[in-house]
């Protein structure tokens, strides 16, 4: 299951990458063509929300079938240690699923506002000439 999380938090990186990029200010000639490849990868980075329900179904399986070690005298000192492992990296994992989901509405939000202001950059020139 490592593999989807290496996955995950490389597109929830290069969604946050992106949301940086087209919120700095000063990066206008490069904006334009940002904007363009944004918009055509906003359809293919949808699959994360699936991929994102899918990946909190598991945690939420592995939380209900792992086997509980509430007290110490109940389990060994190496068994407590990876109850506690399981919860923090599925909290970590939690997090990032989390992360993801945002960023993907960052993204989409910022894109849908950034193609807004264009269009009416282009009414304005459109007006004044």
């Amino acid at each position: 299951m490592a593999l989807e999380w290496v996955v995950l938090g490389y597109a929830a990186g290069a969604e946050a990458i992106m949301v940086l990029l087209l919120t700095i200010p000063g990066l206008d000639g490069l904006r334009k063509g940002l904007t363009a490849v944004t918009r055509n990868l906003l359809k293919p980075f949808l699959s994360i929300v699936p991929f994102c329900l899918f990946l909190l179904m598991d945690i939420y399986w592995k939380y209900e079938t792992r086997p509980s070690c509430e007290s110490p005298e109940s389990c060994t000192p190496s068994e407590h240690l990876r109850h506690q492992k399981s919860i923090i990296k599925s909290q970590r994992n939690a997090l990032l699923i989390a992360a993801a989901l945002v960023f993907y509405w960052l993204l989409y939000s910022v894109t849908a506002l950034v193609v807004r202001i264009d269009q009416l950059n282009q009414r304005l020139k459109a007006r004044r000439d």
